[in-house]
């Protein structure tokens, strides 16, 4: 079906869609390079700390200023109407900040609950600034601002990004839920793994003595990667595991009537442009009425 002459075109979001995606995967692999740079710099041959450090703020800087573009690209892109994102997003980001501020055990956290079933609902965009913003509102709220935030920011946008991957698995809900479940625990290892990251190459004593767990620069990139195993072992896999099982645990035990309630908004809020006909078909035209009829009529 066409639309009439006299509506005027829709114009359409694509353009606006997709520098919202670039621009999320542009601030990723900028916030990949600040993660693993100790890694790269024997891979590219350089053995110090310089350069690296330098660009530190301007990494941090050009990563938060593009994840605030990439917020105000999809509030105006998608299937779902502008508005709607905004109060949906608002409110989501309320209540996860919220979550951050209940007692937690050795790293287990209801914070990346939410996360995870919004971008697995909603899509990865979404998914990416839920756990961007929550992470930034709720360290404003419990004084948790310092260097660490733009790593935690960009950690718990790519568990929301990446869960808008997964696939949807329509007609199997416990599938679903069971790979949600997976999926939640793997990311409560990696995110631990990553955030390690900021700090771990800072943690020596001195860079020019070598104790085994941190890194020193002249390192290669096969012992920088076998010292890091043996830091993320000793030091951090006990707390991150606490936080994988409890990732897993709240999406089985809550995870099923969120997402069905987040589906359910989801399906209100979308919408679907409606054509019709060039030409709307004139009524059709009436015989007279004869006697019976007229009667009746």
């Amino acid at each position: 079906m066409s639309r009439p002459a006299s509506l005027p075109a829709m114009a359409s979001p694509a353009p606006l869609w997709w520098s919202s995606r670039v621009t999320i995967g542009v601030a990723s692999l900028i916030g990949l390079i600040g993660y693993l740079w100790p890694f790269l710099l024997p891979v590219a041959g350089v053995g110090g700390t310089g350069t690296a450090t330098q660009a530190a703020p301007f990494l941090l800087a050009a990563v938060t200023g593009l994840c605030l573009l990439a917020i105000l690209g999809e509030l105006s892109a998608g299937d779902v109407r502008p508005a709607r994102v905004v109060a949906l997003l608002g409110v989501l980001v309320a209540v996860n900040a919220t979550l951050r501020l209940l007692p937690t055990f050795l790293g287990a956290s209801p914070v990346f609950l939410l996360i995870i079933l919004v971008g697995a609902v909603f899509g990865g965009a979404i998914g990416f600034q839920l756990g961007a913003l929550s992470l930034l509102i709720s360290s404003l709220l419990i004084g948790g601002v310092g260097p660490w935030l733009p790593y935690q920011m960009l950690g718990a946008g790519w568990v929301g990004l990446t869960a808008g991957l997964l696939p949807r698995l329509e007609g199997h809900p416990r599938r679903r839920l069971a790979l949600l479940a997976g999926f939640g625990a793997g990311w409560g290892l990696l995110y631990g793994a990553l955030l390690n990251l900021s700090f771990w190459p800072f943690t020596a004593p001195g860079v020019e003595y070598a104790t085994g767990l941190s890194w020193v620069p002249g390192l290669s990139f096969g012992e920088t990667v076998a010292t890091y195993a043996r830091f993320y072992l000793i030091t951090s896999l006990p707390h991150d595991a606490t936080r994988a099982v409890a990732n897993a645990v709240l999406i089985v035990a809550l995870g099923g009537p969120i997402v069905r309630l987040l589906e359910r908004y989801r399906s209100r809020f979308s919408w679907q442009p409606v054509e019709f006909d060039d030409a709307v078909p004139a009524p059709a035209e009436r015989r007279p009425l004869d006697g019976v009829e007229a009667g009746r009529a």
